[in-house]
C-alpha cells in the first residue's frame, strides 16, 4: 500500500525532536524548533519553508496562449520569460477557484505553481489544442530581511539583480535551482524551485550555510500566520475554492478527495457557501482584473467592478475579550471555542473554508477568516472581508467567535492597518549591490 512515508519528500529527514502532519497524502513538517520562534522568523532574519512542494500543472501546446489567458483575469498580453504573475483564475459567477504564481517560457510552456488543478479541469472540455499534466517540484521559501543574504551564501552566487516577480537560474548543493523573487511575508522573499528529487539536498544546503545567521525552519503550523501579518489572502485559508464546489473538478478526484471534503468551521452557517468564497475585488485583488480580454468570469466581475462592496482589512481583536474566551476553560458549563496557537483553525485540520459572522449595531456587515496570535506584535488579528463603508481603520465591529449552533462570543475588534507588517515591502526592497 501507498503511503505519505515512501513518497519523496522536497525535505530532508533530520534526526531530532520534530513534529510531523500528513496531509493530502503528504508528509510535512508541522514544528520544528517552537512557535514562537518561527514565528519570529521573518522579523529578525530569514526562513525556510517548503511546505507548498508537490503537483504543479504544467501547460503546452499550439494554443496554450489562448487557453491560459481565458482562464486568468489578469492581462498576460506582454508576458516575457524571467517574469512571473500572480495569475488569478474564476469560475463564471466571478469566483476564486485558483490562484498562484504562474511563469511562462520561450518553450511556450506555463507552469502553474501552488495552485490546484483548475487549468486541468477546464482542459478536459476544452476548444483548444492544449496538453496539460502536473509534475511533482520542491518549491522552497526563503523569507525576510536576511533572505537575499542566506541564498548568496548558499550559491555562492551574486543574486542582487533578481528584481521582484523576476526569476532566473543559479547552483545550490550542485544542483541547477529556479531562484524567484516573491513570498507570502510581505517583506524581502523568493522561491527557490525544482524537481522533487532534488529538494532535499538543496533545503538542507540552505538550511546549513545560514545556521549562524538564525535561519529558522517553518513548519505548516505556524506558516499561515505570516499571510495574516503580511496582508496577503490566501486560499483555503482566508477564503475556500470555488474549484472544489465545481461538479468537475469533484467527478475528476472523486468523493474522498481532501478538497472536497473541506473544513466549514465558523459561526457563519457551514451551508453559506458564498459566504466562504471570494471574488477578486473582496480580496483587493482589482489590478489583477483586466477587462481588455475574453476570461472565465469577466461578465460577473464587470458587474462587480461597477459598485465593489466588500474588501479584505486587518481586524486587531480585543485583548480583554480573547483572555475571556481562554478563561472559559476554567469555568463550569460549556467553554468558548478554544483559540489554538498561534492559528485557528490550523492546516491539521485539512482544507480549510472558515467564517465568522462579523457585525456592526446587530447587522451582519462581513465575514472573518481564520484567527492568529502574533507573538511579535503581542496581538490577535485575522482578515476581514466587509463592507467598503466600513473598511477605515479605526471602525469598530464585531466577530462572533464561536461555531455554527455552538456558544458564541463577541469579540469586539477595530479595522487596522492593512497589511498589519509595515516593514519594506517586497516590492520596494532595492536590492542592488546587497
Amino acid at each position: 500500500m501507498s503511503t505519505p512515508f515512501s513518497n519523496v519528500l522536497a525535505f530532508p529527514y533530520y534526526s531530532e525532536p520534530i513534529t510531523y502532519i500528513t496531509l493530502g497524502d503528504q508528509l510535512r513538517a508541522w514544528e520544528y524548533n517552537g512557535w514562537k520562534p518561527e514565528s519570529l522568523s521573518w522579523k529578525d532574519s530569514c526562513y525556510i519553508h517548503t511546505g507548498l512542494s508537490g503537483p504543479v500543472v504544467c501547460i503546452e501546446g499550439p494554443d496554450a496562449d489562448e487557453f491560459v489567458s481565458q482562464l486568468c483575469t489578469n492581462s498576460l498580453k506582454v508576458f516575457p520569460e524571467g517574469t512571473m504573475r500572480h495569475a488569478v483564475m474564476c469560475n463564471e459567477d466571478g469566483l476564486i477557484a485558483s490562484h498562484g504564481i504562474l511563469q511562462r517560457y520561450d518553450s511556450g510552456l506555463y507552469q502553474h505553481f501552488a495552485a490546484g488543478p483548475w487549468a486541468i479541469v477546464n482542459a478536459m472540455d476544452t476548444k483548444f489544442n492544449v496538453k496539460t499534466w502536473m509534475e511533482d517540484c520542491y518549491l522552497t521559501q526563503v523569507a525576510g530581511p536576511r533572505s537575499l543574504e542566506a541564498l548568496q551564501r548558499a550559491s555562492g552566487d551574486d543574486l542582487s539583480d533578481i528584481s521582484f516577480l523576476r526569476y532566473r537560474n543559479t547552483k545550490i548543493a550542485g544542483k541547477i535551482v529556479e531562484v524567484g523573487r516573491i513570498g507570502m511575508s510581505g517583506n524581502l522573499a523568493y522561491e527557490v524551485r525544482g524537481p522533487i528529487e532534488d529538494g532535499a539536498a538543496v533545503y538542507d544546503a540552505i538550511y546549513q550555510a545560514n545556521r549562524e545567521i538564525g535561519i529558522q525552519r517553518l513548519g505548516w503550523r505556524t506558516y499561515l500566520e505570516n499571510h495574516v501579518e503580511g496582508g496577503f489572502p490566501q486560499m483555503t485559508w482566508t477564503f475556500g475554492t470555488a474549484m472544489a464546489h465545481d461538479q468537475r473538478f469533484r467527478e475528476m478526484v472523486g468523493p474522498d478527495h481532501f478538497a472536497v471534503n473541506c473544513n466549514r468551521s465558523g459561526s457563519v452557517d457551514p451551508a453559506d457557501i458564498r459566504a466562504r468564497l471570494r471574488n477578486p475585488f473582496e480580496v483587493n485583488w482589482e489590478s489583477a482584473v483586466r477587462f481588455d480580454h475574453d476570461f472565465i468570469g469577466r461578465k460577473a466581475l464587470e458587474q462587480v467592478a461597477e459598485a465593489p462592496k466588500r474588501r479584505t482589512v486587518t481586524l486587531r481583536w480585543n485583548a480583554d475579550d480573547v483572555v475571556d474566551i481562554y478563561a472559559s476553560l476554567f469555568r463550569s458549563g460549556e467553554e468558548y471555542k478554544t483559540m489554538e496557537l498561534p492559528t485557528t483553525p490550523s492546516w491539521k485540520d485539512g482544507m480549510l473554508e472558515h467564517a465568522d459572522r462579523v457585525l456592526r449595531d446587530g447587522e451582519l456587515v462581513g465575514v472573518s477568516s481564520g484567527n492568529i496570535y502574533s507573538y511579535y506584535f503581542r496581538e490577535s488579528l485575522s482578515m476581514g472581508c466587509v463592507d467598503e463603508e466600513l473598511a477605515e481603520p479605526g471602525t469598530e465591529l464585531i466577530v462572533q467567535w464561536g461555531d455554527y449552533g455552538q456558544r458564541i462570543k463577541d469579540v469586539r475588534v477595530t479595522v487596522d492597518r492593512f497589511p498589519y507588517l509595515r516593514a519594506e515591502r517586497n516590492s520596494e526592497v532595492s536590492t542592488r549591490g546587497s
